[in-house]
């Protein structure tokens, strides 16, 4: 579909999809009515849809990865190749689309739960976080990332490396989101 691949070389370009109006420019249309009728054809096609302040957000624009099965992570089975389903990773990562957002990772204090400097992490904004989740938080006045605990009544972060100290809050702690995943490249 033609009118995809040059929505996908807008969004590449731009980090963001268009408005109506560089719809228009984009396709040439003479109406704001036809990339109306664009828009709307293409979120029935599950392309793309529309978040609360009802501005386009890109669904399936990168398309599918297949999932074949599974593999052994520890003795080795016969490997059979089966087409298990069709999946996005914006459908196996995120939930809530409109309030999840990406954060490079700094540092270590996160790396026996599997974070390492470099990593981005997928958050979903949430000031609620349960017992055990990987926050990301404010705590007098500064910004971090480390498991949210409680002891005795009292709520502190934990690091997930032992050569860093469990911080109590003096003042503050605010949660601003919650860790939902761990995207690494390895290439």
């Amino acid at each position: 579909m033609p009118e995809i691949d040059k929505i996908i070389i807008f969004y590449k370009k731009q980090k963001r999809m268009p408005s109506y109006s560089e719809l228009m420019s984009l396709f040439k249309y003479k109406s704001k009515n036809s990339a109306y009728k664009l828009v709307n054809k293409l979120i029935k096609q599950g392309f793309m849809g529309k978040d609360d302040s009802g501005r386009l957000i890109p669904k399936k624009l990168f398309g599918e990865i297949k999932i074949l099965g599974t593999v052994q992570a520890g003795f080795p089975s016969p490997a059979e190749e089966e087409l298990a389903d069709m999946i996005t990773l914006d459908e196996y990562l995120i939930n809530n689309k409109d309030a999840s957002f990406l954060l490079k990772v700094e540092g270590d204090s996160m790396v026996d739960a599997g974070i390492m400097q470099g990593d981005m992490v997928i958050v979903e904004r949430n000031n609620s976080p349960q017992l055990g989740d990987i926050v990301i938080a404010e705590i007098d006045g500064e910004w971090t990332m480390k498991y949210y605990r409680k002891k005795g009544g009292q709520i502190f972060l934990e690091a997930a490396n032992k050569n860093y100290p469990l911080i109590y809050p003096k003042n503050e702690l605010k949660i601003e989101a919650i860790v939902k995943a761990v995207v690494r490249k390895y290439r």
